[in-house]
């Protein structure tokens, strides 16, 4: 499908630029010892939506049924990139492009927070909203959550594109009141971004993982930009955190590569339970 770079840039606009409220420097000057929660909820994904939505696949599709090729199709995107990758991208992802001042130098230590809510060396992050309570004996004052809803695979008119949902926000410990709320709703498709074949994906998953690393990435700039207001007094540069990263989380080893006598006609998806 042909969308002009116009068109796709408003439509990129439209989808990401609704924050309901934005971070203030002053509440931010406020914020001494930060808390950072990633998770995603149950029954977000992922999912496959191409072939029941989308009907140019029927002539390659043959006798197969729409929604058993989507089944079969969500089964590679569910081998492609674990919950706690996309949860865990999108955390490190975020802090670590965060400028190196008050208070992100001063967050608590992600292996704390994970040991405190439980998931910590888990390779699924808990789906049910935690308890935050949790965090203040940590010393944490500020609680910053991001929260993947829905994401997958999804097609319009033989393009097929993955795509993500959710939000992020930021609230005190002690009563709960937000100080930030962002949500985000991007779409490969709607971007205009190159065909992301699902038969080529069935194949090979990795390219879906490619595809939602692209997409989380562009989520995390957003949430940097917004987390760095201009308006701030207190805040001044430490250079004194370490880089916090996750790299068996972020960049898990490529797949192997699929035998000759594995490899499938083009035009068909493998079937999962073989």
């Amino acid at each position: 499908m042909v969308r002009s770079p116009l068109l796709a840039a408003i439509l990129l606009a439209f989808t990401v630029g609704c924050a309901s409220q934005q971070l203030s420097g002053a509440d931010l000057d406020r914020v001494q010892r930060p808390a950072f929660i990633s998770r995603i909820e149950d029954g977000a994904g992922p999912k496959s939506l191409v072939f029941r939505e989308d009907g140019a696949y029927s002539g390659k599709l043959k006798k197969l049924e729409d929604k058993e090729a989507d089944r079969r199709l969500t089964v590679k995107l569910q081998q492609a990139v674990t919950r706690f990758e996309l949860s865990e991208r999108l955390r490190v992802t975020t802090l670590s492009r965060l400028p190196e001042e008050a208070p992100w130098t001063d967050a608590v230590d992600p292996a704390r927070v994970a040991t405190a809510l439980e998931s910590f060396l888990v390779e699924e992050v808990p789906a049910n909203a935690p308890d935050y309570d949790l965090m203040a004996p940590l010393g944490a004052d500020t609680i910053v959550e991001f929260v993947i809803q829905d994401f997958g695979m999804r097609s319009e008119d033989g393009h097929a594109g993955a795509y993500l949902k959710g939000y992020g926000r930021m609230f005190r410990v002690d009563g709960r009141s937000e100080m930030w709320h962002r949500t985000f709703d991007l779409d490969a498709v709607d971007q205009g971004a190159p065909h992301l074949d699902p038969f080529k994906v069935g194949k090979e998953p990795e390219l879906f993982r490619l595809a939602m690393t692209a997409l989380l990435d562009q989520v995390a700039d957003m949430f940097v930009k917004d987390m760095t207001p201009k308006n701030r007094k207190g805040s001044a540069p430490t250079g004194e955190a370490a880089p916090d990263t996750v790299p068996s989380a972020v960049t898990p080893p490529a797949p192997a590569p699929i035998p000759p006598e594995r490899q499938l006609p083009p035009g068909e998806l493998p079937d999962p339970d073989a």
